[in-house]
Protein backbone atom coordinates (compact mmCIF):
# COMPACT_ATOMS: atom_id res chain seq x y z
CA UNK A 1 0.00 0.00 0.00
CA UNK A 2 1.28 3.39 -1.02
CA UNK A 3 0.57 6.14 1.40
CA UNK A 4 -0.20 9.51 0.75
CA UNK A 5 2.15 12.25 1.44
CA UNK A 6 1.60 14.82 3.87
CA UNK A 7 3.77 17.38 5.76
CA UNK A 8 4.43 18.69 8.91
CA UNK A 9 6.33 22.40 9.59
CA UNK A 10 8.40 22.05 12.45
CA UNK A 11 8.42 25.50 14.29
CA UNK A 12 10.14 26.56 17.31
CA UNK A 13 9.89 30.55 18.58
CA UNK A 14 7.53 33.43 18.22
CA UNK A 15 7.87 36.95 18.47
CA UNK A 16 4.53 36.89 20.48
CA UNK A 17 0.74 35.12 20.50
CA UNK A 18 -0.08 36.46 17.37
CA UNK A 19 2.94 36.06 15.59
CA UNK A 20 2.69 32.38 16.85
CA UNK A 21 -0.89 32.15 15.86
CA UNK A 22 -0.14 33.13 12.19
CA UNK A 23 2.54 30.99 11.70
CA UNK A 24 0.01 28.02 12.72
CA UNK A 25 -2.52 29.48 10.69
CA UNK A 26 -0.51 30.15 7.96
CA UNK A 27 0.75 26.48 7.87
CA UNK A 28 -2.65 25.12 7.63
CA UNK A 29 -3.95 27.66 4.77
CA UNK A 30 -0.64 26.31 2.85
CA UNK A 31 -1.94 22.54 3.22
CA UNK A 32 0.23 21.40 6.05
CA UNK A 33 -1.20 18.73 7.82
CA UNK A 34 0.70 18.98 11.19
CA UNK A 35 2.94 21.68 13.14
CA UNK A 36 5.40 20.30 15.39
CA UNK A 37 7.70 21.33 18.00
CA UNK A 38 11.23 20.06 19.51
CA UNK A 39 11.50 19.50 23.30
CA UNK A 40 14.73 21.41 24.31
CA UNK A 41 15.87 23.97 26.80
CA UNK A 42 17.55 26.39 24.60
CA UNK A 43 16.02 29.06 22.71
CA UNK A 44 12.43 27.88 21.94
CA UNK A 45 8.89 27.53 22.94
CA UNK A 46 7.67 25.22 25.86
CA UNK A 47 5.85 22.69 23.30
CA UNK A 48 2.70 22.19 26.03
CA UNK A 49 1.79 25.53 25.68
CA UNK A 50 2.91 26.40 21.88
CA UNK A 51 1.05 22.99 21.13
CA UNK A 52 -2.61 24.13 22.79
CA UNK A 53 -2.01 27.75 21.31
CA UNK A 54 -1.56 26.65 17.78
CA UNK A 55 -4.69 23.89 18.32
CA UNK A 56 -6.87 27.18 19.53
CA UNK A 57 -5.72 29.44 16.73
CA UNK A 58 -6.53 26.97 13.99
CA UNK A 59 -9.18 24.54 12.77
CA UNK A 60 -8.07 21.61 11.29
CA UNK A 61 -4.40 21.71 11.76
CA UNK A 62 -2.31 18.66 13.87
CA UNK A 63 -0.03 19.66 16.39
CA UNK A 64 2.51 17.62 17.71
CA UNK A 65 6.55 16.64 18.95
CA UNK A 66 9.67 15.86 17.73
CA UNK A 67 9.94 14.12 20.16
CA UNK A 68 9.17 14.58 23.91
CA UNK A 69 12.82 13.31 26.15
CA UNK A 70 11.70 10.78 28.65
CA UNK A 71 13.69 12.07 31.09
CA UNK A 72 12.14 15.29 31.24
CA UNK A 73 8.84 14.49 32.80
CA UNK A 74 7.55 11.93 34.58
CA UNK A 75 5.58 9.66 32.19
CA UNK A 76 2.05 9.70 34.37
CA UNK A 77 2.86 13.74 34.12
CA UNK A 78 3.27 13.62 30.31
CA UNK A 79 0.23 11.17 29.79
CA UNK A 80 -2.01 13.40 31.48
CA UNK A 81 -0.73 16.71 29.80
CA UNK A 82 -0.83 14.80 26.43
CA UNK A 83 -4.74 13.19 26.95
CA UNK A 84 -5.60 17.02 27.81
CA UNK A 85 -4.14 18.45 24.85
CA UNK A 86 -5.66 15.95 22.78
CA UNK A 87 -9.05 16.96 24.51
CA UNK A 88 -9.24 19.93 24.23
CA UNK A 89 -7.91 20.25 20.67
CA UNK A 90 -10.87 17.74 19.66
CA UNK A 91 -8.58 14.91 18.57
CA UNK A 92 -5.36 16.82 16.91
CA UNK A 93 -2.53 15.68 18.77
CA UNK A 94 0.28 12.81 17.38
CA UNK A 95 2.59 12.61 20.22
CA UNK A 96 6.27 11.99 19.45
CA UNK A 97 8.17 10.46 22.15
CA UNK A 98 12.15 9.76 22.61
CA UNK A 99 14.69 9.06 24.98
CA UNK A 100 16.76 12.02 24.74
CA UNK A 101 19.97 12.85 22.98
CA UNK A 102 21.14 16.39 23.36
CA UNK A 103 23.67 16.08 26.02
CA UNK A 104 24.10 19.96 26.61
CA UNK A 105 20.54 19.83 28.01
CA UNK A 106 21.35 17.36 30.48
CA UNK A 107 24.45 19.13 31.38
CA UNK A 108 22.32 22.75 31.66
CA UNK A 109 19.73 21.11 34.06
CA UNK A 110 21.54 18.90 35.76
CA UNK A 111 19.92 15.84 34.87
CA UNK A 112 21.68 12.83 34.49
CA UNK A 113 23.11 12.26 31.26
CA UNK A 114 22.99 8.07 31.37
CA UNK A 115 24.75 5.55 29.20
CA UNK A 116 22.35 5.71 25.51
CA UNK A 117 20.78 1.60 26.71
CA UNK A 118 20.02 3.02 30.11
CA UNK A 119 18.30 5.94 28.68
CA UNK A 120 16.29 3.56 26.38
CA UNK A 121 15.22 0.78 29.05
CA UNK A 122 13.93 4.08 30.78
CA UNK A 123 11.95 5.47 27.87
CA UNK A 124 10.44 1.44 27.09
CA UNK A 125 9.22 1.58 30.62
CA UNK A 126 7.96 4.91 29.91
CA UNK A 127 5.82 4.46 26.72
CA UNK A 128 4.69 1.30 28.75
CA UNK A 129 2.95 3.48 31.35
CA UNK A 130 1.61 6.53 28.80
CA UNK A 131 -0.39 3.71 27.14
CA UNK A 132 -1.45 2.40 30.19
CA UNK A 133 -2.44 5.23 31.64
CA UNK A 134 -4.24 6.12 28.36
CA UNK A 135 -5.92 2.97 28.28
CA UNK A 136 -9.72 2.40 29.94
CA UNK A 137 -10.01 1.94 34.04
CA UNK A 138 -7.09 2.11 36.41
CA UNK A 139 -3.40 0.74 35.82
CA UNK A 140 -0.24 -0.21 37.43
CA UNK A 141 2.92 -0.84 36.64
CA UNK A 142 6.05 -2.13 38.26
CA UNK A 143 9.07 -1.47 36.59
CA UNK A 144 12.98 -0.48 37.57
CA UNK A 145 12.22 3.31 37.04
CA UNK A 146 8.72 3.28 36.98
CA UNK A 147 6.02 2.33 39.76
CA UNK A 148 1.97 2.91 39.19
CA UNK A 149 -0.08 1.73 41.53
CA UNK A 150 -3.87 1.31 40.21
CA UNK A 151 -4.07 4.60 38.83
CA UNK A 152 -6.59 5.83 36.30
CA UNK A 153 -5.34 8.10 34.12
CA UNK A 154 -8.28 10.91 33.58
CA UNK A 155 -9.09 12.40 31.16
CA UNK A 156 -8.89 10.12 28.30
CA UNK A 157 -7.32 11.08 25.15
CA UNK A 158 -9.92 11.90 22.08
CA UNK A 159 -8.19 9.76 19.52
CA UNK A 160 -8.70 6.28 20.78
CA UNK A 161 -6.82 4.15 21.93
CA UNK A 162 -3.97 6.86 22.29
CA UNK A 163 -3.07 9.91 19.90
CA UNK A 164 -0.67 8.39 17.09
CA UNK A 165 3.04 7.63 18.67
CA UNK A 166 5.87 9.00 17.04
CA UNK A 167 8.60 7.27 17.65
CA UNK A 168 11.73 8.09 15.76
CA UNK A 169 15.69 6.46 16.44
CA UNK A 170 18.76 6.03 14.33
CA UNK A 171 19.52 2.79 16.23
CA UNK A 172 18.29 -0.68 16.27
CA UNK A 173 17.32 -0.54 19.54
CA UNK A 174 15.11 1.91 19.71
CA UNK A 175 14.06 1.65 15.82
CA UNK A 176 12.78 -1.69 16.63
CA UNK A 177 10.96 -0.15 19.73
CA UNK A 178 9.45 2.12 17.62
CA UNK A 179 8.40 -0.78 14.73
CA UNK A 180 6.55 -2.83 17.05
CA UNK A 181 5.00 -0.24 19.39
CA UNK A 182 4.48 2.93 17.17
CA UNK A 183 1.77 4.30 14.38
CA UNK A 184 5.24 6.87 13.08
CA UNK A 185 8.35 6.03 12.92
CA UNK A 186 11.15 8.56 12.13
CA UNK A 187 13.92 7.59 10.91
CA UNK A 188 17.07 9.79 12.10
CA UNK A 189 20.40 9.54 12.48
CA UNK A 190 21.95 7.96 15.49
CA UNK A 191 22.41 10.65 18.10
CA UNK A 192 24.42 7.94 20.64
CA UNK A 193 27.16 11.35 21.02
CA UNK A 194 24.61 13.66 21.71
CA UNK A 195 26.14 16.59 19.37
CA UNK A 196 23.59 16.24 16.38
CA UNK A 197 25.98 18.06 14.13
CA UNK A 198 28.32 16.95 11.22
CA UNK A 199 29.58 13.93 12.89
CA UNK A 200 26.11 12.31 12.26
CA UNK A 201 26.58 12.32 8.56
CA UNK A 202 27.79 9.31 7.55
CA UNK A 203 24.92 7.42 9.42
CA UNK A 204 22.26 8.56 7.46
CA UNK A 205 23.29 7.79 3.97
CA UNK A 206 20.82 6.09 1.27
CA UNK A 207 22.45 3.26 2.27
CA UNK A 208 22.49 3.75 5.84
CA UNK A 209 19.00 4.44 5.63
CA UNK A 210 18.14 1.31 3.85
CA UNK A 211 19.45 -0.61 6.60
CA UNK A 212 17.49 1.46 9.10
CA UNK A 213 13.86 0.69 7.21
CA UNK A 214 15.06 -2.80 6.96
CA UNK A 215 15.20 -2.87 11.26
CA UNK A 216 11.91 -1.51 11.10
CA UNK A 217 10.43 -3.59 8.43
CA UNK A 218 11.78 -6.80 10.60
CA UNK A 219 11.23 -5.71 14.40
CA UNK A 220 7.20 -4.78 13.04
CA UNK A 221 6.55 -8.12 11.03
CA UNK A 222 3.03 -8.08 10.68
CA UNK A 223 2.22 -4.72 11.09
CA UNK A 224 4.56 -2.97 8.98
CA UNK A 225 1.87 -2.36 6.73
CA UNK A 226 0.26 0.13 9.20
CA UNK A 227 3.23 1.88 9.89
CA UNK A 228 3.60 6.00 8.81
CA UNK A 229 7.29 6.47 7.90
CA UNK A 230 8.41 9.62 8.75
CA UNK A 231 11.39 11.62 7.76
CA UNK A 232 12.70 15.07 9.42
CA UNK A 233 14.57 17.21 6.30
CA UNK A 234 16.49 19.52 8.22
CA UNK A 235 18.25 21.04 5.23
CA UNK A 236 15.86 21.87 2.39
CA UNK A 237 16.51 24.75 0.06
CA UNK A 238 14.92 25.65 -3.54
CA UNK A 239 17.74 26.02 -6.24
CA UNK A 240 18.08 25.81 -9.87
CA UNK A 241 21.96 24.68 -9.17
CA UNK A 242 21.45 22.12 -6.41
CA UNK A 243 24.74 19.79 -8.34
CA UNK A 244 27.03 22.61 -6.49
CA UNK A 245 25.54 22.40 -3.48
CA UNK A 246 25.92 18.58 -3.41
CA UNK A 247 29.52 18.73 -4.51
CA UNK A 248 30.20 20.60 -1.32
CA UNK A 249 27.65 18.00 1.48
CA UNK A 250 29.36 15.01 -0.57
CA UNK A 251 32.29 14.32 1.10
CA UNK A 252 30.87 15.12 4.85
CA UNK A 253 28.39 11.80 3.81
CA UNK A 254 31.40 10.11 2.07
CA UNK A 255 29.29 10.15 -1.03
CA UNK A 256 29.24 11.13 -4.64
CA UNK A 257 27.80 14.30 -5.37
CA UNK A 258 24.75 12.43 -7.05
CA UNK A 259 23.93 10.39 -4.17
CA UNK A 260 24.20 13.31 -1.58
CA UNK A 261 20.99 14.36 -3.21
CA UNK A 262 19.39 11.64 -1.99
CA UNK A 263 20.40 11.94 1.47
CA UNK A 264 17.11 11.93 3.60
CA UNK A 265 17.68 14.51 5.60
CA UNK A 266 18.40 17.15 2.96
CA UNK A 267 15.97 18.78 0.26
CA UNK A 268 17.17 20.74 -2.61
CA UNK A 269 16.18 20.98 -6.42
CA UNK A 270 13.56 23.47 -8.11
CA UNK A 271 10.02 22.59 -6.80
CA UNK A 272 9.88 19.85 -10.14
CA UNK A 273 12.92 18.00 -8.65
CA UNK A 274 11.64 18.11 -5.24
CA UNK A 275 8.56 16.44 -6.11
CA UNK A 276 10.53 13.58 -7.90
CA UNK A 277 13.13 13.57 -5.17
CA UNK A 278 10.29 12.90 -2.79
CA UNK A 279 7.98 10.86 -4.89
CA UNK A 280 11.76 7.96 -5.51
CA UNK A 281 11.93 8.46 -1.34
CA UNK A 282 8.89 6.94 -0.82
CA UNK A 283 9.18 4.26 -3.79
CA UNK A 284 12.43 3.33 -1.73
CA UNK A 285 11.88 3.71 1.42
CA UNK A 286 8.15 4.01 2.78
CA UNK A 287 8.43 7.73 3.43
CA UNK A 288 5.11 9.50 3.02
CA UNK A 289 5.26 11.70 6.22
CA UNK A 290 7.91 14.63 5.99
CA UNK A 291 8.49 17.56 7.98
CA UNK A 292 10.35 20.41 6.86
CA UNK A 293 12.68 22.38 9.42
CA UNK A 294 13.71 25.56 7.77
CA UNK A 295 12.07 27.32 5.21
CA UNK A 296 8.60 25.66 5.08
CA UNK A 297 6.40 28.78 3.50
CA UNK A 298 9.09 28.39 0.55
CA UNK A 299 8.40 24.72 0.44
CA UNK A 300 4.47 25.59 0.05
CA UNK A 301 4.37 24.99 -3.81
CA UNK A 302 6.03 21.26 -2.82
CA UNK A 303 3.32 20.58 -0.61
CA UNK A 304 0.67 21.65 -3.09
CA UNK A 305 1.94 19.48 -5.59
CA UNK A 306 2.38 16.27 -3.23
CA UNK A 307 0.05 16.95 -0.11
CA UNK A 308 -2.91 13.79 -0.56
CA UNK A 309 -1.24 12.37 -3.36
Amino acid sequence: MTRPFRFSAQLSKAASRLDWAEQARQAEALGYSAVTLPDHFGDQLAPIAAMMAAADATSTLRIGTLVFDNDYRHPLTLAKEAATLDLLSDGRIELGLGAGWMRSDYVQSGIAYDRPGQRIDRFEEGLAVIKGLMAEGPFSFGGEHYTIESHDGLPKPVQRPHPPIIIGGGGKRILSIAARDADIVSINANLNEGLGGAETAPNITPEMTTRKVGWVREAAGHRFAEIELHVLVGFCLITDDPKSIAEAMAPAFGLSAEDALHVPVALLGTVDSMVEELQRRREEWGFSYVTIEGPWQEFAPVVARLAGT
